[in-house]
């Protein structure tokens, strides 16, 4: 039976965090400023987008709230080609409709429809709480791609907000500790110099 020797666990040395004779004070600092600033841009990008995400969907249920589908006939017939137009219209053409809300009031108004509906046909309208006719609200999986389309634009704008702040802060830094530098040379360089013969 052989005998195996005991595993050495090596130590894993952070030079920022470790003891380092030329380890300064602005190095530790720099070190925690990197590490914030990477949860901080992974943890409130994750966060601020999970927050808007929610207040998309929170704006849709309102909007879902606010109107209400209503049966309504067209009152003419459609016309039978649509105008020249921007192209989010489906093909469709605009049309005068009528309908009757849950009181008895009376409406009409005009309705996005299919080119050539006859008069009398029946088709749906979203309409709000003054009888005024609206676009739909977004609902079903239309809805739910916006909300997490949301999301998932605001989380890497948060993140790399943050991080952009995080460089910032250690570019200040870095300038700081150059303007050290430059003052400790100027106090070490002339003796560096006659040491160096002039050299240096």
């Amino acid at each position: 039976m052989t005998r195996t020797s005991p595993m050495t666990v090596k130590r894993v040395r952070l030079w920022r965090w470790g003891h380092n004779a030329l380890k300064r004070h602005s190095d530790v600092v720099e070190a925690w400023i990197v590490l914030v600033t990477w949860a901080l841009a992974l943890l409130g990008g994750v966060l601020a987008g999970v927050v808007a995400a929610q207040a998309t969907d929170s704006a849709f249920a309102v909007r879902r709230a606010q109107v209400h589908a209503v049966s309504a006939v067209l009152t003419d017939d459609a016309a039978k080609t649509p105008s020249g137009g921007s192209g989010y219209d489906n093909g469709r053409v605009w049309a005068a409709v009528r309908w009757t809300d849950a009181v008895g009031n009376v409406h009409s108004g005009q309705a996005k429809v299919f080119p050539g509906a006859p008069a009398g046909s029946r088709l749906t309208v979203w309409a709000d709480g003054t009888g005024r006719i609206v676009s739909p609200p977004p609902s079903g999986t239309g809805a739910a791609l916006q909300v997490v389309l949301t999301g998932a634009l605001v989380a890497p704008l948060a993140g790399a907000t943050v991080w952009a702040g995080g460089r910032l802060v250690r570019t200040r830094l870095l300038q700081r500790r150059l303007a050290e530098w430059e003052k400790e040379w100027e106090q070490v360089g002339p003796e560096w110099r006659k040491r160096s013969g002039g050299r240096g």
